[in-house]
């Protein structure tokens, strides 16, 4: 097995790091935007006058997409900082499956990667 070399080791630490922050940054005006604002606000209604129904139930799903994409988020960011580990490591590149070099394609687009693309799709499997 082929170590990945320390120089393109920090290319990835500098790249998880910059998408890392970014999330961050996400996470923090979504769940702003979603939890701040009462359901009148959120429509910019600030007259004495009640929302209809089907406003009130399209501002919850709103809300709580605004919320589930944040959640994702967050999962991102922890599978972000497992990866910044296993470049501590050194076993950053590797399938933690095969333990195979993963693919520079599949890190530069997925840079938190875990598995290689085979693995990937084996574990997908019904």
């Amino acid at each position: 097995m082929a170590k990945m070399l320390k120089k393109e080791a920090m290319q990835y630490r500098q790249a998880l790091l910059k998408l890392k922050d970014r999330i961050t940054d996400d996470v923090k005006h979504i769940s702003e935007d979603a939890l701040k604002k009462s359901p009148k606000e959120a429509s910019g209604d600030i007259s004495g006058y009640s929302l209809h129904m089907a406003d009130l139930a399209t501002d919850a799903y709103d809300r709580e997409f605004s919320l589930g994409l944040a959640s994702n988020d967050r999962n991102a960011l922890l599978q972000i900082d497992d990866a910044l580990k296993r470049i501590e490591e050194g076993v950053f590149g590797v399938c933690e499956k095969c333990r195979k070099p993963i693919a520079k394609v599949r890190l530069k687009a997925l840079p938190f990667a875990r598995l290689c693309l085979k693995c990937q799709r084996f574990q997908e499997k019904p």
